[in-house]
């Protein structure tokens, strides 16, 4: 028997997380032909005629190919391609892939910090890591990869356009991207780094609200998300009116990771469930009987870099009416691969579940839609005043109060968090209505 793990698609990074479930490898299940069955067993029986095909086509191309092909050589691409024709997570893992995936569970990796997927033969970006090559050179989720280095991606398979984009920190890649229909493609110049990410970042957006963004979900993000909740309730001193969950970009990561996040804010009932075909990838995940806000009102931020493992948190708090969800609709990331090892040094990873919201509400190629839909949007305050209004300043002797020490920011100096940050403006707005109203959400 071998462990099977589930599999987060990351750009030079995979994260690996265990399912708790022990299946046998495919290599494991003898084929054997059956005798002649019924019309409700067929599905189970070989299919002969089809094989005799493949048999035929594999010895035309041994014998009359332009060139000599090695039998493993056309195996191997067969098995490819017939993966690759299932879904576009599920594929084959061979020699160096696999080698790649089990050393990435580090967390640290060289590379852009990009999480891709295919979408008509083309690379998409699902999303930018934080503070990576990637997010400094300004791309975003939805951005198309036409190509690298000036090579065409189209109609390459997804691990061989994530082989030409690694490389050694400190190689510069180029890449053409298409941004939206009706812009021309432009170029990206990006230098290759050592990706290092810090899943939980933290701060007072004002007196009582606090911000979280988790920009990944990995081994400790739970435990780093509630160390930093409490140095938020610190320098709060006390507890927090409201919280804005920032899950934007957040390309998923670790299942456990998820759970363990929307558990800290529930106090009972379903967190997520998985079906499946065989028993095994049938699992449901529960939540503890603390919330560690107490009851105050949380906001979450998404967009359509938000998938997998985000979608659940936003799921799950949204079906239990914990939140409120703002922003765009997510990515729609909801199928559970397993990675089966074949043998010391290949593997398949195989589509093999279904995430469903508490509600049943499956996430996958539905995305969660946000309660509040807040598009992406840029903020200009209007500076010239009306020419003809008189403030207290204007008049002749009027009184003038004490200037603040140099150094200390006025309120008129400090830049507005709407030029900042739009979204995170208006989360906060919802945030002070649901505390002024005492619309908070029970658990």
């Amino acid at each position: 028997m071998m462990m099977r793990f589930q599999f987060a698609l990351l750009l030079c990074l995979g994260t690996i997380v265990g399912l708790a479930a022990t299946a046998a490898s495919l290599a494991d299940e003898p084929v054997t032909a059956k005798p002649a069955a019924k019309p409700a067993q067929a599905e189970q029986d070989l299919p002969l005629d089809d094989l005799r095909t493949f048999a035929d086509v594999f010895g035309r191309i041994k014998e009359d190919y332009v060139e000599e092909v090695q039998d493993k050589a056309l195996i191997e691409n067969a098995i490819r391609g017939m993966l690759s024709g299932l879904d576009p997570h599920s594929s084959y893992l061979a020699d160096e892939e696999y080698r790649d995936l089990q050393v990435g569970t580090s967390g640290e990796f060289g590379g852009l910090g990009i999480e891709v997927g295919l979408e008509d033969g083309f690379v998409k970006i699902i999303a930018p890591i934080d503070d990576t090559p990637a997010h400094r050179a300004g791309l975003q989720a939805g951005d198309i990869i036409i190509r690298i280095d000036e090579k065409p991606v189209k109609g390459l398979a997804l691990n061989e356009a994530v082989k030409l984009m690694r490389g050694k920190p400190g190689t510069k890649i180029e890449l053409t991207i298409l941004r939206g229909t009706d812009q021309k493609p432009f170029e990206v110049v990006i230098e290759r780094a050592v990706i290092q990410v810090a899943s939980v970042k933290s701060r007072m957006l004002e007196p009582g609200f606090g911000y979280l963004r988790l920009t990944h979900f990995q081994a400790h993000t739970t435990e780093d998300m509630l160390k930093a909740l409490d140095e938020l309730k610190q320098a709060n001193a006390g507890d927090l009116k409201g919280l804005v969950l920032d899950l934007r970009n957040n390309p998923g990561g670790v299942l456990n990771s998820a759970v363990g996040v929307s558990d800290a804010f529930l106090t009972e009932g379903l967190i997520v469930y998985t079906e499946g075909r065989v028993n095994n990838s049938k699992m449901q995940f529960k939540a503890g009987p603390d919330d560690v806000l107490g009851g105050a009102p949380i906001v979450i931020l998404v967009n359509g870099g938000s998938a997998s493992a985000s979608e659940i948190v936003a799921g799950a708090l949204q079906d239990h009416k914990r939140a409120i969800v703002m922003g765009t609709q997510t990515f729609g990331k909801g199928s559970v691969q397993t990675i089966v090892p074949i043998d010391d040094a290949t593997a398949l990873k195989l589509t093999t579940a279904r995430y469903y919201t508490p509600s049943g509400r499956s996430i996958q190629a539905h995305g969660i839609p946000p309660d509040i839909t807040l598009e992406r949007g840029e903020f200009k305050p209007i500076l010239d005043q009306d020419p003809g209004s008189l403030k207290e300043a204007d008049l002749v002797r009027h009184l003038d109060e004490k200037t603040p020490a140099s150094g200390e920011p006025t309120e008129e100096s400090k830049k507005p968090l709407a030029m900042e940050d739009f979204q995170l403006s208006e989360a906060l707005n919802v945030l002070k209505g649901l505390t002024i109203l005492g619309a908070t959400r029970k658990p």
